[in-house]
């Protein structure tokens, strides 16, 4: 089997539809330093404002900075289209400085698919029908405001006059941008974006084969774009339960699950759920379909169990 890298979305969301309202946000920086010692490529958070209530992503990514060393720093995914730019460059160089140059950045659209998610646009004072273009302009403008020097912009959402910000971006390369894009929305916009703009992709549901077909796609418009195939990072975002009863992990798979989004709208494509077995399984399916990152997100009301098992019992396996 082919390397690959793991990393655990840590429970930012989870934390806040525990049964119980949360005193602090040890658990969050307890898991992220678990994930470190265990060896573990990175630690991811999600995002929303009003759609799924979370603690607020880059924040927490400086916290976990402080408390790690060597763990990349990332975002599974980051509504960056409800930011403007020039705060977000300023922001993303703040934690990029911070954590020593470990931050990715996962970056998606954003969904606009029920009234909940229409209303977190309005709560931002933004339309939701302008998120995509949002997202392309601020990958470019975050981008050039990353080098240090001053950036005119002329877009259709946003213009800039020579603005600069500091400090640059610790990378040298700049921060990097992973873009969602799903086979399954089949959505020639999202893959082209993910090659032109991006320095990998991230996918959330598709099926292995789905999945393999992406890549292949996206890769092959990286190439004919004269961009640089090497530095292309494809990652795939999974969600898993352990337990040995199947019947068990999919029953607290499953409420954790509708009680994260409000219903249960994924189906099948969620999963597996069930034995370690099961879990390594279906992780080898992706990484075989082209997945160079696995983010795996622990769908379970007792997080740092479910982190322990995976780290025990599946986690070596891809080592």
């Amino acid at each position: 089997m082919d390397k690959v890298k793991l990393g655990i979305l840590l429970p930012t969301r989870g934390l806040v539809i525990a049964d119980e309202p949360p005193e602090s946000a040890d658990l969050i920086i307890e898991m992220a330093r678990r994930v470190e010692a265990a060896g573990l490529d990175s630690v991811w958070v999600g995002d929303s404002l009003t759609a799924k209530p979370r603690l607020e992503p880059l924040a927490m990514l400086a916290a976990i900075a402080s408390h790690t060393q060597r763990i990349r720093l990332g975002t599974a995914v980051l509504l960056a289209a409800l930011r403007h730019p020039v705060l977000l460059t300023q922001t993303l160089a703040t934690v990029d400085l911070l954590s020593k140059g470990r931050l990715v950045i996962g970056a998606g659209v954003g969904g606009a698919f029920n009234e909940d998610q229409i209303r977190e646009w309005s709560a931002a004072g933004l339309n939701h029908k302008h998120r995509a273009g949002r997202l392309e302009e601020i990958v470019q403008i975050v981008n050039g405001l990353g080098t240090g020097e001053p950036v005119t912009f002329a877009g259709k959402h946003f213009n800039l006059d020579g603005a600069r910000i500091l400090p640059r971006h610790t990378q040298p390369e700049g921060i990097p941008f992973l873009l969602a894009s799903h086979w399954r929305a089949q959505q020639d916009a999202q893959m082209f974006r993910a090659a032109r703009l991006g320095d990998g992709l991230i996918s959330i549901s598709d099926t292995p084969e789905e999945y393999a077909q992406l890549v292949q796609k996206v890769r092959a418009i990286h190439a004919d774009l004269g961009r640089d195939s090497a530095k292309f990072e494809a990652t795939f975002y999974m969600t898993v339960n352990l337990n040995p009863n199947e019947a068990k992990a999919e029953a607290e798979a499953t409420k954790w699950l509708t009680r994260y989004y409000g219903s249960e709208i994924w189906g099948t494509r969620w999963g597996p759920f069930g034995a370690p077995n099961r879990i390594k399984e279906r992780m080898a399916e992706y990484v075989e379909a082209g997945a160079q990152t696995l983010v795996v997100r622990l769908a379970g009301f007792e997080p740092m169990r479910q982190l322990e098992t995976f780290l025990d019992q599946v986690a070596p396996e891809f080592s």
